[in-house]
């Protein structure tokens, strides 16, 4: 076992030591703070290129085998509970993005949040946050994979509500919070039953693991509702967990709603940290959710079942669902959230019909170039003066050359541009993927469509954003057709935009650079990045470009970014809106189908007239049941309680009382009676036996007379 797999723990452990400085250190101290917060992200991030290292030479062998360091944590009957931290390339490849892109986010908070009066308090949130997902990557146990799962919740809790003091912020954190329980309820009736099935939680153990193929296999062997496998079973509640984490429809709401916190904040939970953990979770757990039951008798259908077909279809399903979303927003990081909850989809997609390695090759690319995209909309949100919406921008690539030289390439990246940035071959490799899924090849055309929909609505959003005249200052738009133009298109004194700090744009220039390169890494001319997470050989092989295939599936990726980019380009970029109150192309075009994506399918209404009624009607009749029931029958207990007490106060001074006390004057009158008696003088008793003596004598006397 090497050095860094034994001491793996520092990783989180760096930055859970600053928040915790930080977090008893006096406000004023903000240099401390951001020192001590990017310092312990900088050693974090050696460290997991370290243990990135030491996993290379092991992922050419013919497969990695996990490093695990497992240890006794407290005992439970006769019985020990243990957690462990473990090793392999899927854990080195997700620390080192995850303290990278982290890095970079912290070092770009310095400038983005000069001026918060909070700062010390951001940046301590912010390395809690980091810890937590630090901590759930090296988990070896699932109990410990939950309890960071559960402290990266409160830190996106405390993170999205940093500005408490906007009522919106606030209600965004407890949205975010609650709902993302839900999905954590079930994963927890999951884990419970896991440990019932298993015996266990390590995932590794000597073979004894619940990932390892002896237990996997005993569970697939039994079979629960429906005659689907255990291992099904449990997978889908562990699935619920990644929903909710994840944003999955339907537990998609609260993402787009976390953008009421700090940009920063926004980048962490959209690319490295939050979002991640739930494809993770399911990356991590993928030998349990690809397990396939024997199936029983009469449930013929259940025997090929395994959770990985409910992650394709949720996954195919979020992907369109949130692309059709994000066409008809107009807050700039709104739109790149529905991207996420897009991304997101696809991720799961690929994880279900493609394999670990095709899922996690999308998320290590969108991590960058999502990244990316979110410091580059707070960039552009701090140089037009906090405005947000896309309608009141324009121009922009004249006052910001670097932050939209930066943004157009996380544009297309994210689009899927063909050949030279990452998220095409990554996406590209999920289609592929979604071609040959033996289950249905619907999923691939929901893939094909979400592709085209995500360069169409980025390119709508770059051309409204750095295209045209800057329309700063004007009033706002009414957002419905048929207003007409503001009367007056004057500036109005706005103050123009300007570029951000070099603290906030060397950050973009790095991760528009990985946007890039990260792409050629897994490539299906150098699968570099898949092999090394199988743990095989990767070998450079061009010919595989020409494969029939695989050739026609970067065609048809080529065609839909092209179709989009050009068709967005058309209505949004060739004659740009030159009136913040002008009519959107699509909404003039089909008014009601772009009401219904801009107020998001009325998902929201539709839980607001359901589930949240539901749950305040069941709040209204649990607070009756308590006030006219409980609380009647506590309040009926207590009044016959207190008639008891004076039933008992009666019987006991009138009745016991007054026997006892006259009963105790007899015996006391008696005693004085007899204390006359016993005065201790012998002619006393003398004249007392001498007169019992007489009184005996006429007794017998008269006895003897009557007889």
């Amino acid at each position: 076992m090497s050095w860094i797999s034994g001491h793996l723990y520092l990783i989180p452990l760096l930055p859970l030591l600053a928040a915790g400085i930080i977090a008893v250190n006096r406000q004023p101290r903000r240099q401390l703070a951001s020192r001590l917060a990017i310092g312990a992200m900088l050693g974090s991030f050696l460290l997991s290129a370290g243990a990135f290292c030491g996993t290379l030479g092991r992922a050419s062998g013919g497969g990695a085998v996990p490093e695990v360091h497992n240890f006794d944590w407290f005992q439970m009957g006769g019985s020990w509970v243990r957690l462990g931290w473990l090793l392999d390339p899927l854990t080195a490849a997700m620390l080192v993005m995850v303290t990278f892109v982290g890095l970079l986010i912290f070092i770009y908070s310095v400038g983005y949040m000069a001026h918060d009066a909070n700062f010390t308090r951001f940046f301590c949130f912010l390395s809690l946050f980091a810890a937590a997902m630090l901590g759930l990557l090296i988990a070896n146990n699932l109990l410990l994979l939950f309890m960071c799962w559960e402290l990266v919740g409160l830190a996106s809790y405390l993170l999205i509500g940093f500005w408490y003091h906007k009522p919106s912020a606030a209600a965004a954190a407890k949205k975010a919070f609650i709902t993302t329980r839900v999905g954590d309820v079930v994963f927890f009736l999951g884990i419970v039953w896991l440990y019932s099935q298993a015996g266990t939680l390590l995932f590794y153990d000597a073979g004894q693991g619940c990932l390892e193929h002896s237990v996997l296999d005993s569970m697939a062997a039994r079979t629960t509702f429906g005659g689907i496998a255990v291992t099904a079973g449990i997978g889908l509640l562990i699935f619920c967990g990644a929903i909710g984490k994840s944003g999955q429809v339907p537990l998609h709401v609260w993402l787009p709603d976390a953008m009421e916190g700090p940009t920063p904040v926004s980048a962490l939970i959209h690319a490295a940290t939050m979002v991640a953990a739930g494809v993770f979770l399911v990356a991590r757990m993928y030998p349990l959710m690809a397990a396939h039951g024997v199936g029983a008798f009469d449930a013929p259908l259940a025997a090929g079942f395994s959770a990985l077909t409910v992650v394709a279809w949720v996954g195919a399903i979020t992907a369109v669902f949130a692309a059709c979303i994000a066409v008809a927003q107009t807050d700039i990081k709104r739109i790149l959230a529905y991207s996420t909850v897009s991304q997101l989809g696809f991720m799961m997609l690929g994880l279900a019909v493609g394999g670990v390695a095709v899922g996690m090759f999308h998320l290590i690319t969108h991590a960058f170039f999502k990244a990316l995209l979110f410091l580059g909309a707070g960039s552009v949100i701090h140089g037009c003066h906090e405005e947000q919406d896309i309608r009141h921008m324009g121009g922009l690539r004249r006052f910001m050359p670097v932050t939209f030289a930066t943004y157009a390439i996380g544009m297309l990246a994210l689009s899927g541009f063909p050949l030279v940035f990452s998220g095409f071959w990554s996406k590209d490799a999920i289609l592929h993927a979604a071609h040959h899924w033996e289950v249905s090849r619907l999923p691939f055309y929901l893939g094909v469509v979400g592709a085209f929909l995500t360069a169409f609505y980025m390119t709508r959003q770059v051309c409204q954003v750095f295209y045209g005249h800057y329309r700063g200052g004007q009033a706002a738009a009414p957002g419905h057709a048929g207003k007409g133009k503001s009367a007056h298109h004057a500036h109005a004194h706005a103050h123009e935009p300007h570029e951000s700090p070099r603290v906030m744009t060397v950050p973009l220039a790095i991760l528009a650079v990985f946007a890039i390169l990260l792409g050629f890494i897994g490539t299906p001319a150098w699968p570099w990045f898949q092999s090394y997470l199988t743990g095989t050989a990767a070998e450079f092989n061009f010919a595989e470009l020409r494969n029939p295939e695989i050739l026609s599936t970067l065609l048809l990726s080529t065609a839909l970014v092209f179709f989009g980019i050009g068709l967005g380009w058309l209505l949004y970029g060739r004659q740009p809106a030159s009136d913040a109150q002008a009519v959107d192309p699509l909404e003039r075009w089909q008014p009601d189908v772009f009401a219904l994506l801009r107020n998001k399918f009325y998902v929201d209404e539709l839980y607001e007239m359901t589930v949240i009624q539901l749950n305040a009607w069941f709040a209204r009749a649990c607070d009756n049941l308590d006030y006219f029931g409980w609380n009647g029958l506590v309040v009926a207990v207590s009044y016959l309680t207190i008639g008891l007490a004076w039933l008992d106060r009666v019987c006991d001074e009138f009745v016991v009382n007054l026997g006892f006390d006259g009963i105790c004057r007899g015996v006391s009158q008696g005693g004085k009676i007899l204390a006359r008696l016993q005065t201790g003088r012998v002619q006393s008793y003398l004249r007392v036996l001498g007169v019992a003596l007489a009184a005996l004598v006429l007794f017998l006397l008269w006895g003897c007379g009557a007889s």
